[in-house]
Parts: C-alpha cells; sequence; structure tokens
C-alpha cells in the first residue's frame, strides 16, 4: 500500500531543519542539484538491528537529511585524494587516502525537501539544492576541463565489532566505491603505472544502494581531476 505524505507534514517534520531536496539526477536548471534518496523504516545491517528499530516517521526523516546532505556535499565539494598505486615487484604497497573537501550543513536554506513517499517500508525524499553564484562556478569546475568520468561499485565492511551507525556505513561505501573507481582510471599497464598520483574526485549524481550478502553496495557515477602524476622514474 503506498502512503503519500503532504508537504505540509514534512515541514512539520523538517522545520527546524529547513532544508530541500529531491532525485538521482541534477536538475535542468544551472542553479539547482536534485536527489532522492531512500530510508529503510525496519534497518537491519549485518545481523545488527538499529537501536531505533523501527524508525518512526520523524526519525526516518532526520536520516534523509543526513544522507542528502551526504550526497549533495559529494556532488559539489568532492573529496582531495592522494593515491600512492603501488607494485608488488618493488614491495611498494597501495594506499589511498580521501580527504573530504567540504560539507552541507543542518540548517542550510539551500536545501528543502520537495517530495515524499512511503513506499514498501521505506521513505523517500526527493530534495533540490539551490547553488550560490559561487558554488555554481564551483560546481561548474567538475563538469569543464580535464574531468575524467569513472564508475564503479563500492562495498560496506562485511564484518563489524561496533555498529557506527547507518550514515557512516554508508559513506563507508561510498568512500570504497571512490578508490575503486580510482584503481580502475590509474591504474595503467605495468610499464605506463605510475607512483603516485593526487587530485579531486566528486559525485556526478545521487547513488544507488542496495543490500547484498546483509552489507551495503553502492553504485556510483564519479568525476575525477588529476593534479599532479608522480612516475617511477622520479626514483
Amino acid at each position: 500500500m503506498k502512503l503519500c505524505l503532504s508537504l505540509s507534514l514534512l515541514l512539520v517534520i523538517f522545520n527546524p531543519l529547513s532544508l530541500y531536496a529531491q532525485g538521482s539526477e541534477w536538475s535542468q536548471h544551472s542553479d539547482v542539484i536534485r536527489g532522492e534518496v531512500y530510508v529503510d523504516l525496519e534497518p537491519i545491517y549485518i545481523g545488527h538491528i538499529d537501536d531505533e528499530y523501527p524508525l518512526d516517521i520523524q526519525t526516518a526523516g532526520r536520516r534523509s537529511l543526513d544522507e542528502l546532505s551526504l550526497f549533495f556535499s559529494a556532488m559539489i565539494y568532492g573529496w582531495s585524494f592522494n593515491y600512492e598505486v603501488g607494485e608488488k615487484a618493488r614491495g611498494i604497497a597501495e594506499a589511498i587516502e580521501l580527504e573530504q573537501i567540504g560539507t552541507i550543513q543542518y540548517g542550510d536554506p539551500a536545501l528543502r525537501v520537495t517530495d515524499t513517499l512511503i513506499k514498501d517500508m521505506q521513505l523517500r525524499v526527493w530534495a533540490d539544492y539551490r547553488l550560490s553564484e559561487a558554488l555554481q562556478r564551483r560546481y561548474q569546475l567538475w563538469r569543464t576541463g580535464t574531468i575524467v568520468n569513472a564508475q564503479s561499485i563500492g562495498y560496506g565492511p562485511s564484518d563489524i565489532d561496533e555498529y557506527p551507525g547507518w550514515i557512516e556505513l554508508k559513506k563507508m561505501a561510498l568512500e570504497d566505491a571512490a578508490k575503486t573507481a580510482l584503481r580502475a582510471l590509474l591504474q595503467a599497464s605495468e610499464r605506463n603505472r605510475p607512483k603516485e598520483v593526487t587530485g579531486l574526485i566528486s559525485l556526478a549524481s545521487f547513488p544507488r544502494y542496495y543490500i547484498e550478502s546483509g552489507r551495503w553496495v553502492v553504485s556510483a557515477r564519479f568525476r575525477v581531476q588529476i593534479t599532479e602524476i608522480i612516475p617511477f622514474a622520479v626514483y
């Protein structure tokens, strides 16, 4: 059975945060990007039952805002990365470090919910983020110039001793997808493989999550900008 939540009810739930969000792709308008998130009302992860299980609508609404913030931040700001590609023949281990560049905070008036639906024990929330002139310029940098597109799948941990929280698990899966995308893009042939690469990576659109063998899996598209390549020849 489908249950549509009115926008007025949603605003009652989200009013203190003043947020707005939506769909899977960015809007046609240059100053608005959109995304959609799904929040499970009965969340279970690798046998861990959430402390707030089952979720009420207010808790699910807050979680949707956390997730929207994560994805919009990853699209607008992204991460800086440092990738030591590694080489077994030289005994050099692979290492990838990601550092988040910026985040969208609760209360940001540019983020606003536009539509909601409860279906199949999920709260589905669409929202928009209206970019300021400064953020429009930043966002355009991810769509022009020497940007390389990449797509990958990432996995959350398959075994956890202490439950870190639902949003942290989704973030871990997303960062694993980003690292997988970088590996596929930057691990060239053995002859041309660089020693180290630095640059920037961002989400191209909202990712898609699903559960496989009890853990989060995410399919995501990224944009990559390489700022420096250090070849083995330097050493």
